[in-house]
């Protein structure tokens, strides 16, 4: 199943950084690939790879559609130490409003984790804090019902062993922004949010993407990423958090 999934969620990579669903222009479609990673070799062998992908386009007036997929590959001494998948769906309705509604669907794997599958289905309001000529920033906040299949049953919190699948009605606050500097030469973008359980208070996750980008070409970006993420609730024995600096390149369609 996990590689059935695998292959579905990376498909908009091969057709294809943020995309702003708020933008009122001529575009029905717009689409960005951004590939970075990290390679070492001779003593110590590491191979540190992600692709992620923004895809929007608008089924009918006054909606949008967007989907970010990303996928994480890690590598020491030739043996798989990660390899995640996260594919975020989102429909908006009247997204060139300050305020607007959207429905959401999210599916991730996580081998480190030693989830086989996550899925997650909620809904939810933006508000437009921010918006200049190219600049913004937007508060979301949602609600969702989540299912998580772990491959194991002893967990961190004992009270949670013996049950591979934990499902909770969770609440979701996303921060999300890009900014300009310097005459466009340089662009800062961030995703971050943090995802509460309604039911438990010891189980919660947050998660903070931040890109830096350095325009090359039009259609051509140099990009830094950091990703951070947290769970309180994990296998027993694994680390809480993961941190990933990698380097590459963001291609866009527009």
């Amino acid at each position: 199943m996990k590689k059935f999934f695998q292959i579905f969620f990376l498909f908009p990579l091969l057709l294809s950084a943020q995309i702003n669903e708020s933008e009122n222009d001529s575009l029905n479609l717009k689409a960005k690939l951004s590939l970075t990673g990290f390679w070492q070799d001779g003593n110590v062998e590491t191979l540190i790879f992600r692709a992620k992908s923004d895809l929007s386009f608008k089924p009918w007036k006054k909606w949008v559609f967007k989907t970010q997929n990303s996928y994480v590959y890690q590598e020491f001494g030739k043996e798989k130490a990660d390899e995640d998948i996260l594919s975020l769906n989102f429909l908006y309705f009247n997204p060139e409003k300050k305020i607007y509604p959207f429905v959401l669907g999210f599916v991730s794997t996580n081998f480190r984790r030693e989830i086989d599958l996550r899925s997650l289905l909620g809904a939810g309001i933006s508000f437009q804090v921010m918006k200049n000529k190219k600049d913004w920033l937007k508060l979301s906040v949602s609600s969702e019902y989540e299912q998580t299949n772990f491959e194991k049953v002893n967990f961190n919190k004992s009270e949670y062993n013996g049950d591979s699948s934990i499902n909770t009605f969770r609440s979701t606050i996303w921060i999300n922004g890009k900014y300009y500097l310097f005459k466009s030469k340089v662009i800062l973008s961030h995703e971050n949010y943090f995802q509460p359980s309604l039911e438990k208070g010891d189980n919660f996750r947050w998660r903070a993407d931040v890109g830096l980008e350095l325009p090359l070409w039009k259609y051509l970006n140099f990009k830094i990423n950091y990703l951070q993420s947290f769970e309180s609730l994990v296998i027993e024995n694994q680390k809480q958090q993961d941190r990933f600096l990698t380097f590459g390149f963001t291609l866009k369609s527009y």
